[in-house]
């Protein structure tokens, strides 16, 4: 989970993780997965934000520009057509917004479930599994760090005696090139050199001695960190495995181009846009707005009687006083035509016959039956006998 390190700028041994206190680098992965996890809840909580801002721009440009066109002189089929960007924009604005709630409301939380079930806390510890791995760690490393203390103070010693030794040959050296020193001088010199020679070899003694000790342990040292490291690596497993998951479910949400309901908008606006047909425009231009439109030509417009309006309430007196009704009704023949203006009263076409059944009144209105059986009021002076 944690970024690859980057080269290291000291000597590589000293940086291998058998060294003493490299095992840090392990066990301060688990905080940098922690913190990894919060970094990508922030990240894509920000880019709901851009799913969410992005359907909002849609809805304004939706908006803004559905009412400019359908103040536009386009018409038919084209109209249409334009009008099915708005509401397939307005299908994507939605499908951006869920996008932008899926990214917070599911896989936001789902992480943040995940993080704090797999990262427990130890009173003044930290992380669990921190403290365990820190713990074991050095456990196993502290014996092999002691004998490795102590070989590299052999090393030191050893190195120091080889230059006490270099110093005695090259003092021994200059003794013999001098012609003027006495030959027990120059015994003197050739003594401290031997003496100097023999502490550097029991030294080198002891360091074989140590560095055999470090070496024989050595088995059992990587036996122990090796576990411990596969147990950390076993964690970390766990977490790449969820979070790859949880990558490849941001990603479904994310990709649309596999979105059913994307396609379907397009295909929708696709068919729409191949539904322009000339043809039909310009003969619904013609019919609604050209020579196709419907004419009130010059014509002998008929004188048609004034209607007295029925004052109901009179009427109704009337109807208790009793009225005479004519049984079995009279034909009559409409001269006019006449739209009811309630529901009481009767509609007909200038020519239609229908009953009378009931005389004209003092208000000049008549009872009548059409041929579909509809009873109800109409204007006497609107009819004739019919023969």
């Amino acid at each position: 989970m944690a970024s690859l390190p980057k080269e290291p700028t000291q000597d590589a041994k000293r940086q291998s993780f058998w060294m003493p206190g490299n095992y840090v680098r392990t066990v301060h992965r688990t905080e940098r997965s922690f913190q990894a996890c919060n970094d990508i809840v922030a990240c894509f909580n920000e880019r709901a934000k851009v799913e969410k801002q992005y359907a909002q721009q849609l809805n304004q440009w939706s908006n803004k520009w559905k009412t400019i066109v359908d103040s536009r002189p386009l018409y038919g089929s084209l109209m249409r057509a334009w009008q099915c960007f708005f509401t397939s924009t307005e299908r994507l604005s939605a499908l951006h917004s869920s996008i932008s709630q899926s990214l917070t409301a599911e896989e936001g939380d789902r992480v943040k479930t995940w993080q704090k079930e797999t990262f427990p806390k130890k009173l003044f510890c930290g992380f669990s599994e921190s403290h365990g791995n820190k713990t074991s760690f050095s456990r196993a490393q502290k014996p092999w760090s002691k004998k490795l203390m102590k070989l590299e103070k052999a090393r030191v010693a050893y190195h120091k005696s080889c230059q006490r030794e270099q110093s005695a040959l090259d003092k021994e050296k200059q003794a013999n090139e001098n012609p003027q020193m006495s030959a027990e001088k120059k015994q003197k010199f050739i003594e401290s050199r031997e003496k100097v020679t023999e502490e550097k070899e029991k030294v080198r003694d002891r360091y074989e001695k140590l560095l055999e000790d470090v070496t024989t342990y050595t088995p059992r040292y990587m036996e122990e960190m090796e576990a411990i490291f596969e147990q950390s690596q076993e964690e970390e497993r766990k977490r790449i495995s969820f979070l790859k998951q949880a990558f490849l479910s941001i990603h479904r949400h994310l990709d649309i181009t596999n979105n059913e309901s994307v396609k379907a908008v397009y295909s929708e606006l696709h068919n729409t846009l191949m539904s322009i047909n000339e043809q039909d425009d310009l003969k619904w231009w013609k019919n609604n707005h050209g020579p196709g439109m419907p004419t009130d030509w010059p014509k002998i417009n008929e004188w048609v009687p004034p209607i007295k309006k029925l004052n109901r309430k009179k009427r109704d007196q009337q109807m208790k006083e009793g009225r005479p009704v004519m049984i079995g009704g009279v034909k009559v023949r409409a001269l006019y035509d006449y739209v009811g203006e309630e529901g009481d009263e009767l509609s007909f076409k200038a020519g239609e016959v229908f009953l009378k059944v009931e005389e004209e009144d003092d208000q000049g209105w008549c009872r009548g039956v059409l041929s579909g059986g509809k009873e109800g009021f109409y204007p006497a002076n609107y009819v004739e006998f019919a023969e």
